[in-house]
């Protein structure tokens, strides 16, 4: 009996690792902080028609709205309340977006806050999405509702209340991160009160939740919460389907919290991975692109099935959280497209883009005194929509790195080869490498500072192909280089150090 027991439960574990994506699709792109019409015709217009399986969105739950500093990026971390109308849109536009993008075959993955409510110090009144009341001063949150018996003051042993030791799981848990009000997850009532906003989600469509700040929550606790969640609807996703759980856990080794207390309830956000692929790209420390050859969990990383990885994600492309300045974003072009096209042509982990908004950054002493910008706003604080300009670029300050060709042409690439075996390792000792995958794909990578100039086995069949980081293929035609293979599965390929983007790829769709 316990050994059904535990079978059952290893079976709901390991559903919850599968994020269902359709359509031989793989790769999710974060749209951080869009709103949901701009996302419900994005999946339509680009996210669908180029082979991308899902979007993380921002936290759609009732949030406190900041005006010191303005409109600041993390209010929409700042709950005070479940209702679903926040800076994206309202309720009934969240779920259109669900709806169509559904329809389309790209699934919704949503930022679940759910460590916390607002900070200590949010006040009183109606300075909310919804303009719904509460009173962070006496935790009066009458919308859900929680009362100041709903949280976990009384059991941090710290003194001022919040987490003074990172080396103390029991505070790092049990008391306040940065002063945001910690939710008593052990309480039978909040655990319901979660499950239920999760549950109201699920029910409208979604795929699953990139859960938040998971380090700050027990295991157990939020299992508990899990294990209440319903399975997804039927009307978009197969019959008994969990939903698709990963977690924020920032786990650079050495902390007393690691990521592998969370393996059981789901994937893990694997932070080593941008911060270490940063490091090489950026030739740091001596490290070079040769010795990726056993990149993944060669590298300590955590076991394949258990990984979400990403190069940049929102916090950490600001200096927040982990990486520090090794860390690749779009204001470093060059290298990035590097980085997520290595990142998207091989096979470990499941594999999320970033899609940004740009801000006026102002570095004093190495820090970023505008960190906290949200999205290009109207002067009543409302985000300002994606437009799309003639070129397929995005306005407003909307960076969409998924749009950029060299990106989106990756992420097709990655569903070609999906399945197929790390193959046809080569490097030169130093930072010329490539790799293929199996008989379905093949990269090479020039980040040297002087030329590339060899002749591969590819594993590819016989053929011309077009290289889908200079250009696209058109018909039977190329925008940019064409490569071609033989019959013993050897091509010859020149990339220069100085090129715009200094690598290659082909796959089996992107013969001619």
């Amino acid at each position: 009996m316990k050994l059904l027991i535990f079978a059952a439960l290893l079976g709901l574990s390991v559903a919850q690792h599968n994020p269902h994506t359709k359509h031989g699709r793989t790769s999710i792109v974060h749209l951080f902080e869009w709103r949901w019409a701009d996302i419900a015709a994005e999946c339509e217009r680009y996210l669908a028609p180029n082979g991308y399986g899902g979007v993380q969105i921002s936290p759609p739950s009732e949030h406190i709205v900041l005006d010191h500093p303005w409109r600041a990026w993390y209010q929409r971390y700042q709950p005070i309340g479940y209702n679903l109308c926040s800076r994206s849109g309202n309720e009934k536009e969240l779920q259109d977006m669900i709806s169509r993008c559904n329809k389309v075959g790209v699934n919704i993955y949503v930022d679940a806050v759910i460590n916390h409510m607002c900070g200590a110090g949010g006040g009183e009144g109606h300075h909310s999405s919804c303009g719904s009341y509460f009173n962070a001063n006496t935790k009066d949150f009458p919308s859900v509702p929680y009362s100041n018996l709903d949280f976990n003051d009384g059991k941090c042993r710290t003194g001022s209340g919040e987490i003074e030791n990172y080396g103390d799981p029991n505070q790092v848990r049990d008391c306040r991160l940065v002063g945001l009000l910690d939710l008593a997850l052990e309480k039978d009532y909040v655990r319901s009160k979660t499950a239920d906003y999760m549950n109201k989600l699920i029910d409208m469509g979604v795929a699953g939740f990139r859960v938040d700040a998971c380090k700050h929550m027990w295991p157990g606790d939020m299992k508990a919460v899990f294990d209440r969640l319903h399975n997804l609807n039927t009307a978009w996703f197969s019959a008994g389907s969990r939903p698709f759980i990963f977690q924020e856990v920032i786990d650079l080794g050495g902390e007393a919290i690691t990521a592998s207390e969370y393996f059981g309830l789901g994937r893990v956000t694997e932070f080593k991975y941008g911060a270490k692929l940063g490091t090489v790209l950026r030739k740091w420390n001596g490290e070079k692109l040769s010795y990726l050859k056993n990149w993944g969990e060669g590298w300590g990383f955590m076991p394949n099935g258990s990984a979400v990885v990403f190069v940049d994600n929102h916090d950490n492309q600001r200096g927040h959280g982990a990486g520090g300045a090794a860390i690749l974003t779009f204001w470093d072009p060059r290298l990035y497209k590097m980085a997520t096209g290595l990142m998207l042509a091989h096979p470990y982990g499941v594999t999320r883009v970033m899609s940004s908004f740009r801000w006026e950054r102002h570095f004093v002493n190495g820090k970023d005194q505008n960190d906290w910008m949200g999205p290009a706003s109207y002067s009543d604080g409302s985000t300002k929509p994606v437009t799309i300009n003639s070129d397929s670029t995005c306005g407003n300050g909307w960076v969409c790195e998924h749009r950029w060709r060299q990106i989106r042409n990756m992420a097709i690439f990655r569903n070609v080869v999906n399945g197929q075996p790390f193959s046809n390792w080569w490097d030169n000792q130093s930072n010329q490498i490539a790799f293929g995958r199996g008989n379905r794909g093949f990269i090479v990578i020039n980040n040297d500072d002087w030329s590339l100039d060899v002749t591969l086995n590819t594993g590819l069949p016989a053929g011309t192909y077009c290289d889908v980081i200079s250009g696209d293929k058109s018909g039977s035609r190329c925008t940019g280089k064409q490569v071609q293979v033989g019959g013993d599965g050897l091509a010859h390929f020149q990339i220069s150090n100085t090129a715009e983007d200094p690598f290659m790829a082909v796959h089996a769709d992107s013969k001619l």
